[in-house]
């Protein structure tokens, strides 16, 4: 389907990002191919729209094909169409991607998973600007402008015979690298609230009243393998699950698995486990305190006086909330010192405050 109008604003000023952006603006003058680069979730698709609008073709069509969503024979029906009897099911005449795109351009997402024969046939397009509907024999001129985007390595498949070489070769006419948002940690605060704005409006609430210290700690020291696409899920999530009372946000979801009441050796994998799968007997250690087991022992906290039977969960929790308090009270009730001490996350920290009802808020460094 064609679409006549950008998708969506793209937000960032890291030096990086932005010479991206400048070398999408001259390579979009031109009607030449251009390959849209980067890791999953940077926004490839983004940049390549900004290469048709802001190209000489801005009024034609803009078609896209995800060419990893479709079959070798429905890739092929879909980019090329197919006269009616073409194949079983095929009544009538179906008009390809290449056709819609005439005098604008095909983006081809997923560039990476097109089929060898197929590759032979976009080649052609590309050299003489023919091909033939599948079933039909009536050359068909289109001029069209290819813009391909893929996080695959290109070089690395036609090295390995994967990828035609001649097809890469004019496909790569000019290259531009989508940067990961490691690498423009610059935007993350600008991104993060430019998504929770459109979040809050989705949700009809009267404005986003930002995020907590902790909270932008949070979303600045994460690694965000998922890049934009997963900070926006995070956040939109982020402000979804907090409460409407105005107060900033403060807890970033960042895995929506994790199973808020859960004994650490319930969750599913160590990066999300709580304290119990990581306490490791040292009392000390984790609180930075120097209590004796058996001092805990004394308090009703400890194993040393246990007695049988007992449950062995509900004792768990006993200990677990007990070294949270512990080791809030011991660093004034700071949430980030506090975390890092028991070897938790923040994220994890308050997952468990709010498992054991603690309540911080209001107290100094919370």
């Amino acid at each position: 389907m064609a679409i006549n109008k950008p998708d969506q604003n793209i937000v960032g000023e890291a030096p990086e990002f932005l010479r991206a952006l400048e070398h999408v603006s001259r390579a979009a003058q031109l009607s030449k191919p251009v390959l849209i680069l980067g890791e999953r979730g940077t926004g490839k698709e983004l940049f390549a729209s900004r290469v048709h609008f802001l190209s000489p073709r801005w009024e034609q069509p803009l078609v896209k094909v995800n060419c990893a969503a479709l079959t070798e024979s429905i890739l092929e029906s879909e980019l090329f169409g197919h006269e009616a009897g073409a194949f079983t099911g095929a009544s009538k005449r179906h008009i390809g991607r290449f056709e819609r795109a005439d005098g604008g351009t095909l983006l081809l997402d997923e560039l990476g998973t097109i089929p060898r024969r197929m590759q032979e046939k976009i080649l052609r397009v590309i050299e003489y600007g023919e091909y033939e509907r599948v079933g039909g024999t009536e050359t068909l001129s289109v001029d069209v402008r290819i813009v391909g985007a893929t996080n695959a390595d290109l070089p690395k498949l036609a090295a390995n015979d994967e990828f035609r070489s001649d097809l890469l070769d004019r496909l790569a006419f000019d290259v531009v690298w989508v940067p990961p948002l490691r690498r423009r940690r610059e935007d993350i605060g600008t991104l993060a609230t430019y998504f929770a704005v459109g979040m809050t409006s989705e949700l009809g609430r009267a404005y986003f009243p930002g995020f907590t210290p902790e909270a932008e700690n949070e979303l600045m020291t994460y690694y965000w393998p998922g890049n934009v696409r997963e900070l926006k899920n995070a956040v939109e999530r982020s402000v979804y699950r907090a409460p409407d009372d105005g107060e900033e946000v403060d807890d970033i979801i960042l895995n929506p698995f994790e199973q808020e009441g859960l004994d650490g050796d319930e969750q599913t994998g160590e990066q999300h486990g709580t304290i119990n799968s990581r306490f490791d007997g040292s009392e000390a250690e984790a609180t930075g305190r120097n209590d004796e087991p058996e001092q805990a022992a004394a308090s009703g906290q400890g194993t040393a006086a246990a007695t049988f039977p007992l449950n062995i969960k509900s004792r768990m929790n006993q200990l677990e909330r007990s070294l949270i308090e512990q080791a809030l009270e011991h660093h004034r009730y700071h949430q980030g010192h506090t975390a890092e001490a028991l070897g938790l996350s923040y994220h994890q920290l308050r997952a468990s405050l709010k498992r054991h009802e603690i309540n911080v808020k209001g107290l100094s460094g919370s």
